[in-house]
């Protein structure tokens, strides 16, 4: 068998970025633009993302809901800066067989205003608050540059709405998710990001407050993954939502939203995979232990251990087993470009010292270790293993930011691929102009105190310190 042929990043990174996608068989091309179809390699590092992701927004009393895809034009009219944000990317029905709708229906591109409606038929009185829902469902943008898992007409995610009774802890459930997300990208994926709030130009329409996280590629962009929005009272007052509060007056509830989504994927990728393949993160690896075997068609000692050592170690971890007649080269590099963290190897000779090799894709180290020493090794080393994906990739981000008080040092660290930490007292309008002058806009705050320090676009007393960028 032969694997598909990956480009290398320093020829083209683009298409080193697919031609991984599809070495991996994370997915195919659909047949209508942007959409993919999803493969069970693909799906399974998204249905092991969704499980971390969920029991940690079950812990903070979150409750999954599912709510219908479709919502009427004459609904999604009422919020302006909304519509203004999402119309030009909407899909519309406008017609039911050959029968014209006199409203037309958006097909969900998020989901504040069914939820804003749903919170009006559950919430009554204060005892009702807060009240947090969320729910997994795909979501529909028409996208005019599309890569697959980065950037679709059509992906998935989790949308998490939650309406409470007074502005303060409306705002730290939003900051709470805010972290929840911080701490499960760094866990679980071995992601670093730039965290914090977006600028008023780069926010979610209709919010007052949105927070993100940024991760940082390989090839110097960065990717935006997982937004909290507080969003004040606006979605109420359009809906009127309202409740009883304990004066037994009628007030409009807090309102905050947040989603992470299978964007999570393509950062993996751009982080993490180098000219073999992915290198996947531990936790969340389709396979975390691959087991391959060395002539186990013609010594069946070597078959029955690797299937009693398959049978051990699967009651921990996701493990294949590949007693296939294919080249011992072909498996190894098979499991490099799925990106396996551990490989074991199992073969006749090796059987004979009761050992075996394990390999381990982040750096390659190949090892000799007893054959009754494996499962602790793999456990002590799957933290290392971890933890050295997250240090790389760290180093990286560090290293890519540069501080600017000056046009010129802000153009040359955007030319150069870096991160650029500026002085900012620009307004949206400006942020629009600094992005065709250089490419790169405002990623998040990293501080609302800027020192006394001139704004490194307009000249005037800065507000804050962001960091600029460019960006998928």
């Amino acid at each position: 068998m032969k694997l598909d042929k990956i480009t290398l990043r320093s020829e083209n990174f683009a298409d080193w970025y697919t031609s991984v996608c599809s070495a991996a068989k994370l997915f195919s091309y659909a047949a209508i633009k942007g959409t993919i179809n999803y493969l069970p390699n693909g799906w399974k590092i998204w249905t092991n993302l969704q499980n971390e992701i969920d029991k940690r927004l079950k812990a903070t009393g979150a409750q999954n809901v599912q709510l219908p895809l479709f919502i009427k034009t004459s609904d999604f009219a009422k919020e302006k800066d909304h519509i203004e944000g999402f119309a030009p990317e909407a899909f519309l029905v406008k017609s039911i067989g050959t029968e014209d709708l006199a409203d037309p229906l958006i097909v969900r591109p998020t989901s504040e205003i069914p939820f804003s409606q749903l919170f009006k038929q559950q919430i009554v009185s204060h005892n009702d608050l807060p009240l947090k829902y969320n729910q997994w469902c795909g979501v529909y943008r028409a996208e005019k540059t599309t890569r697959p898992f980065l950037r679709g007409s059509e992906f998935f995610w989790q949308e998490l709405h939650a309406m409470f009774a007074n502005r303060e802890e409306c705002e730290k459930y939003t900051l709470i998710i805010h972290n929840l997300y911080n701490d499960f990208l760094k866990e679980c994926c071995a992601l670093p990001v730039l965290a914090g709030k977006k600028s008023e130009g780069e926010k979610f329409p209709g919010a007052v407050d949105t927070y993100t996280r940024e991760v940082w590629t390989q090839d110097g962009q960065c990717v935006q993954t997982g937004t909290s929005h507080y969003l004040g009272t606006s979605f109420c007052e359009m809906f009127e939502v309202t409740y009883q509060d304990k004066n037994n007056g009628y007030s409009y509830p807090h309102y905050m939203s947040a989603g992470i989504t299978t964007r999570i994927i393509g950062d993996l990728i751009v982080v993490h995979g180098d000219d073999k393949g992915l290198v996947m993160p531990f936790p969340i690896a389709p396979t975390q232990v691959a087991i391959l075997t060395i002539f186990a068609n013609k010594d069946k000692n070597v078959s029955a251990k690797a299937n009693e050592l398959f049978n051990k170690l699967n009651s921990v971890y996701s493990v294949a087993l590949d007693e296939s007649d294919d080249s011992f080269g072909y498996k190894i590099a098979h499991q490099e470009t799925q990106g396996t963290p551990f490989s074991i190897i199992i073969g006749p000779k090796d059987l004979e010292q009761n050992k075996c090799m394990l390999i381990r894709r982040d750096n390659g180290v190949k090892q000799s270790i007893s054959l009754d020493e494996i499962e602790k090794v793999i456990s002590e080393q799957a933290v290392e293993y971890q933890n050295t994906l997250y240090a790389n990739a760290k180093k990286h981000l560090d290293d890519s930011i540069v501080e600017v008080s000056t046009m010129d040092e802000f153009k040359k660290a955007i030319a150069d691929s870096k991160i650029a930490l500026a002085p900012w007292g620009g307004t949206p309008a400006d942020e629009k102009s600094i992005k065709q002058l250089t490419g790169a806009n405002p990623r998040c705050v990293f501080s609302e105190d800027a020192n006394g320090k001139k704004c490194v676009f307009t000249g005037k007393p800065a507000k804050q310190m962001i960091y600029f960028a460019r960006a998928y």
